[in-house]
């Protein structure tokens, strides 16, 4: 199935567990993922609907502590479609992830300009400001190909209250291939989320 881009990422606000939809730029639900509470071992689910009835994709940690935590993304028959790694020891300063892609090789994903998040996140924490901070700071991860091409952009959009980011797409590489990135990129914006 042909992803419409951009993608559409918004977090269900009043959500014990995280909770987020993916719409293509029609407006149609990809899919619907949530982040399982009180797991030991990270595990998201991502369904075909809202009401989480039809299960799609799996994406699970190959270890409990979430150190250099490899994130195996695969579909409903368990067939691989991607790996998702954080590149060297979680930083307070900028965020480093590879995707391993089956028939495409690792891609490297970096955030655009790290002061934005740091400000984000600083800002995002202050009662009343924290409000507003969506409206003028906008965090962006770029995917890139080892020759340093942009392929992907997942970027925060402006939103009162909530979180909402658009995931673009700059240079097709394929149907399988532009639905792992978007995947890995699903599972990279529940975990940097919490930061930011």
């Amino acid at each position: 199935m042909p992803l419409n881009y951009p993608l559409q990422c918004s977090f269900k606000i009043l959500a014990i567990a995280q909770q987020l939809a993916v719409r293509d730029a029609r407006g149609k639900l990809l899919y619907y993922a949530r982040r399982k509470l009180m797991k030991l071992k990270e595990s998201v689910t991502l369904y075909a609907d809202e009401a989480q009835t039809m299960p799609l994709y799996q994406i699970d940690a190959d270890r409990i502590i979430d150190f250099s935590a490899s994130y195996r993304i695969t579909d409903r028959q368990g067939t691989l479609l991607a790996h998702l790694r954080r590149r060297g020891m979680r930083s307070l300063w900028r965020a480093s992830y590879e995707i391993d892609i089956p028939g495409l090789g690792t891609l490297q994903v970096s955030e655009a300009n790290p002061w934005v998040r740091v400000a984000d996140g600083l800002v995002e924490g202050i009662p009343v400001l924290g409000w507003f901070s969506g409206y003028f700071l906008h965090p962006q991860y770029d995917v890139r190909d080892r020759a340093g091409r942009l392929l992907t952009s997942l970027r925060k959009e402006p939103a009162f209250l909530e979180s909402c980011f658009a995931i673009e797409r700059h240079l097709p590489q394929g149907e399988a291939q532009d639905l792992a990135i978007a995947l890995a990129l699903t599972m990279l914006l529940l975990l940097e989320r919490d930061r930011g």
